[in-house]
């Protein structure tokens, strides 16, 4: 019901947001030294990522909803801390989106500024999540590092979960801002990430080591089950706002989406001791943020390029490829990274011994 509900709102809304942006000049600007085909893209409404925050927050109510007054189904912190993380980098974005429309140019807010706004929410969920302890004395998140548990002899201590958490909010978020450069590609690409996460926090909740202590091996997460609920929720999101972003787009995400997403792939990979999983499920966000570092780097040194333009997907339309190719393949990319990542929280599990 989370997933069908922002599917719906998303679906749904999106046209009425389009006309609305329309008639209030709310196009995107395009980078003058970007493909000459993305020309025609100048004026599209920007901002949409406002639908995907809104329809995930719609879906996550309506689960809730319908188990209201069941005991122990109501929102829970971990959850409201990720929805939060979500709106709170939206809004950066937004921002970032809005000085762009009212400038007429394709930068928003400068370097400085749009860091200072993700240290801002970044640092608050980061403490957040170190608060609200539940009966078994779990957090939301863990002082220790993580790849698909918490390895609890890599234990980082507040301070530095704080700043490893605001690092990992920041890169997350901007490398599915980088990604978002061609129609569908961040969208389709994001919402197949939730899907992952949809599973791994059903999975975790299945074999809880609150629930189920005897279970070997068990998962010392404090709420999976309402983590699988906004997973489903944003991927639903995703879903119905790819029916308009897919090429030609009628609408783009903007950097309120992108930075949003973002921040809720951190917030959920946080909250689920799955930090360093999230570098194998992201991979073509990984491979994109990778291929501007080494452009900018390699131009600095030697005053080469490697590639025809970063990030990368650029790269491969000024070689000749048609978008919706590009978008495909990366796409691929994107689903076998996910399938590949699911596989590893998966081995881990059956490391421990056969199955009953």
């Amino acid at each position: 019901m989370a997933a069908l509900s922002a599917l719906l709102v998303s679906l749904l809304c999106t046209p009425a947001v389009v006309r609305l942006f329309r008639r209030r000049g709310y196009g995107q600007e395009i980078r003058e030294d970007g493909p000459s085909s993305h020309a025609t893209k100048r004026g599209t409404p920007t901002m949409g990522g406002a639908v995907i925050i809104a329809a995930t927050l719609v879906g996550y109510g309506v689960a809730h909803l319908l188990v209201l007054g069941q005991p122990g189904r109501g929102p829970t912190a971990s959850g409201l801390l990720v929805l939060g993380l979500m709106a709170g980098l939206g809004l950066v974005g937004f921002l970032d989106d809005f000085i762009k429309i009212r400038k007429q140019r394709s930068l928003g807010l400068n370097a400085a500024s749009k860091f200072l706004g993700q240290l801002v929410v970044g640092v608050a969920f980061a403490v957040g999540a170190l608060q609200f302890r539940n009966s078994a004395g779990l957090t939301p998140a863990s002082t220790n590092l993580s790849f698909v548990r918490d390895y609890t002899a890599a234990s980082l201590g507040a301070v530095g979960f704080v700043l490893f958490a605001y690092l990992v909010i920041t890169a997350t978020s901007n490398a599915v801002n980088l990604t978002d450069g061609l129609d569908g590609l961040a969208a389709g690409s994001s919402l197949m990430v939730f899907a992952a996460y949809v599973v791994i926090a059903f999975w975790q909740f299945r074999n809880s080591c609150v629930l189920s202590p005897d279970l070997a091996p068990c998962y010392s997460t404090r709420d999976p089950l309402d983590i699988a609920l906004v997973s489903a929720a944003a991927m639903g999101a995703c879903f119905g706002f790819l029916w308009w972003n897919a090429s030609p787009a009628k609408i783009f995400m903007g950097d309120t989406g992108s930075l949003a997403i973002g921040g809720a792939f951190a917030g959920i990979a946080i909250v689920t001791r799955t930090e360093l999983l999230l570098i194998v499920l992201g991979g073509l966000f990984v491979i994109e943020t990778m291929s501007v570092i080494i452009q900018i780097g390699v131009f600095k040194a030697t005053r080469k390029r490697v590639f025809n333009m970063a990030p990368i997907h650029h790269h491969f339309e000024l070689a000749g490829w048609v978008e919706n190719t590009v978008i495909v393949r990366f796409w691929i990319i994107s689903g076998l990274a996910v399938a590949f990542g699911i596989g590893v929280f998966y081995a881990d599990y059956l490391s421990f011994g056969p199955l009953p």
